[in-house]
C-alpha cells in the first residue's frame, strides 16, 4: 500500500491504471491504492489485466468527471478532512452511489451524513429512492421523518409527481411510512398520557399518606403549608364520600366510585401494618386482596403507580451539600492513591 496521502501528489509518479469516466475523460491512478481501498476495484483491476505489462483500464460510469475525481481523491486520502466537507456535500449523492457500489464503507457514511444534512422536502422522494438502492438506512429514516413533517411540500415536488405517475411501489412505500409515523405519534401520545395518569395517581397515594400519617396526626381541613401538597382536593372528595347518600343506591355515585378505587389502590401499594395505617378501608381491601386475586390489568396498574411513586420520591430527594463534599473528598483521595 502506498504511503502517500494525496491523489494530486501521486499523479506525478508512474500510474498503472486509467480510470475512464462517462464523458470519455481518463484519470491516471495507482492499482495498489485502489485495490487496498475497494475490494470491488481490486477485482475489476484483476479482470482488466490481460497480460503482463498490458494497459489496465477501469470504467467508472454513471457519474460526472468531477465526482469520480473527488471519489479517487478520498480513496487516496482515506479520510474526509474538515475542510473537505463542502466537497462531499457538492457531490454527496454521487459519492454515496460510488461508495456503495465499490464498497467503501467509511466514505459511504460520510456521504450519507452530508446528504442527510442538506436534505429538503423537495428532494425527499428522490433521496428516499436513492437510500433504498444504496441501503442507506440513516438517509432513509431522515427522508421518512422529513416527509411526515412537511408532506404538503413533498406533494408539490417533482419527485412525488414522478412517483405517482411512474413508480407506484415508491409512492405506496412512502405512504406506508407516513402511516407508520402517524401511528407512532399516536402510540407515543397514549404512552405519555398513561405515564401522566400514573404520576397523578402516585401523587394521590402520597397525599393520602400525608392526610393520614402513621403517627396518628391527621392533616387539617385547611390547605397544607407543605409546598406542592395536593391533599385539599382529596379532602373534599372524602368529605363528599362520607356524606353522600347515593353511593349505596343503584348505579352509585361516580365520585364515590372514584374514591373507592383510590382506597383500593392505596391498599395495594401500602406497606404499613394494618394497625399502623389510618387510611379508610385499607385493612378491608387488604383482606379482600388475600381472598380474591386481582386481574392482570389491576396488577399492571399497581406496578406502574408504584414505579411512578418511587421515581417521584427520588426526584424530590434533596442532596445535602455535606454529603456531596464528603463523597467528592473520598473520590479525590482514591484518585491520589492511584497516582
Amino acid at each position: 500500500m502506498t504511503s502517500c496521502a494525496d491523489f494530486d501528489a501521486l499523479r506525478a509518479s508512474a500510474a498503472d491504471v486509467q480510470i475512464v469516466t462517462s464523458d470519455g475523460q481518463s484519470i491516471a491512478a495507482h492499482s495498489c491504492v485502489l485495490a487496498s481501498a475497494s475490494p470491488v476495484l481490486e477485482r475489476m483491476i484483476d479482470r482488466a489485466r490481460r497480460g503482463w505489462g498490458a494497459d489496465c483500464t477501469v470504467r467508472v460510469l454513471g457519474v460526472s468527471f468531477d465526482a469520480v475525481r473527488a471519489f479517487l481523491h478520498f480513496l487516496y486520502s482515506a479520510k474526509v478532512a474538515p475542510e473537505e466537507e463542502e466537497l462531499v456535500g457538492a457531490h454527496g449523492t454521487q459519492l454515496l452511489a460510488l461508495a456503495h457500489a465499490y464498497r467503501v464503507g467509511w466514505l459511504k457514511l460520510a456521504a450519507e451524513a452530508a446528504v442527510s444534512a442538506r436534505l429538503t422536502p423537495e428532494r425527499a422522494v428522490d433521496m428516499l429512492k436513492l437510500a433504498r438502492l444504496c441501503d442507506a438506512r440513516r438517509l432513509y429514516l431522515r427522508c421518512a421523518r422529513l416527509a411526515a413533517k412537511d408532506f404538503s411540500a413533498v406533494e408539490r415536488s417533482d419527485g412525488w409527481r414522478f412517483a405517482r405517475r411512474h413508480d407506484a411501489a415508491l409512492q405506496l412505500e412512502l405512504l406506508r411510512l407516513l402511516e407508520d409515523a402517524d401511528q407512532r405519534k399516536e402510540r407515543w401520545a397514549r404512552e405519555r398520557a398513561a405515564l401522566e395518569a400514573c404520576r397523578q395517581l402516585g401523587e394521590a397515594m402520597a397525599s393520602l399518606e400525608h392526610i393520614f400519617p402513621g403517627d396518628g396526626a391527621v392533616c387539617a381541613d385547611a390547605p397544607c403549608a407543605k409546598a406542592g401538597c395536593t391533599c385539599r382536593g382529596l379532602q373534599l372528595l372524602m368529605r363528599h364520600f362520607a356524606a353522600c347518600a347515593k353511593k349505596a343506591a343503584p348505579g352509585g355515585c361516580a365520585r364515590c366510585k372514584r374514591m373507592l378505587q383510590l382506597f383500593r389502590l392505596h391498599a395495594s401499594v401500602c406497606h404499613r401494618p394494618d394497625q399502623a395505617c389510618r387510611v379508610p378501608l385499607c385493612s378491608h381491601f387488604k383482606a379482600k386482596a388475600q381472598t380474591e386475586k386481582a386481574d392482570k390489568t389491576w396488577r399492571l396498574l399497581v406496578k406502574k403507580v408504584t414505579r411512578a411513586k418511587v421515581m417521584s420520591s427520588l426526584a424530590e430527594r434533596k442532596v445535602v451539600p455535606e454529603v456531596v463534599a464528603e463523597s467528592w473528598a473520598r473520590y479525590n483521595g482514591r484518585v491520589a492513591k492511584l497516582r
